[in-house]
């Protein structure tokens, strides 16, 4: 199994193979998050017009979403763990547009398969490839907004790619609670709680806590992210 490490946006576009599009904080570890909570589907979108334009397609649909961080005006939540509303979610179709994670879906052109990827769900997703035996695997660090690396997602590809080469990482607890100094810190801003809660970063980072991973598809309306059950 060939595995890659790319970066950003310019690495979700070369990524080839079994795909996985990381995003930490907290794009994907809110995905799993939704599911749990009982949502009916989540379909990833590149920009706000489309999230507007299923609005327009289904009433009772849910906006959820960031720029820079904050939720997007219009949208009924923002891309917080902590903050999901359950009555709100069950049962409705959640249409998803972040600054990095679903970007880096829409510009994966090349995959064979799309899977999102987070420290919540990251045993399931190697065990998932693991069973699917790849040739090729490309772990994708999304980073803020796309445009810059950050600690949390290498840290993601890293643990992901130790357990697919079974391999052990050494220290990734630790290594997992020094993010609160190295890529977290914006978490414990006493004047951002708003934006970047503190109670998100202990969501994001209880590593291992799903047995499922998240797929993308793509059908008629677009992409849609699915998810899929992953035994021991």
């Amino acid at each position: 199994m060939k595995i890659n490490i790319y970066h950003l946006i310019e690495g979700a576009k070369k990524a080839k193979g079994e795909v996985v599009i990381i995003d930490v904080f907290r794009a994907f570890s809110l995905e799993c998050y939704l599911f749990s909570y009982g949502v009916k589907k989540i379909r990833p979108v590149g920009t706000l017009n489309e999230a507007f334009e299923w609005r327009e397609r289904d009433k009772d649909c849910i906006l959820v979403g960031e720029r820079g961080g904050k939720k997007c005006d219009g949208f009924d939540l923002g891309n917080s763990p902590s903050d999901i509303d359950r009555d709100m979610i069950k049962d409705k179709l959640i249409i998803h547009t972040t600054s990095a994670g679903t970007q880096g879906i829409i510009n994966a052109q090349k995959a064979d398969e799309i899977i999102t990827g987070s420290l919540v769900n990251a045993s399931a997703i190697a065990r998932y490839i693991r069973r699917k035996d790849p040739k090729e695997v490309s772990l994708v660090c999304m980073g803020t907004a796309g445009k810059v690396k950050n600690p949390e997602d290498e840290l993601c590809a890293d643990y992901i790619k130790s357990m697919l080469l079974g391999e052990k990482i050494d220290g990734i607890d630790e290594r997992i609670k020094d993010l609160r100094l190295n890529g977290g810190q914006h978490f414990f801003d006493p004047d951002n709680q708003e934006v970047f809660p503190k109670n998100d970063f202990y969501m994001c980072i209880d590593r291992d806590i799903f047995d499922f991973v998240i797929r993308i598809d793509k059908d008629e309306l677009g992409y849609a992210a699915n998810r899929i059950f992953v035994e021991d």
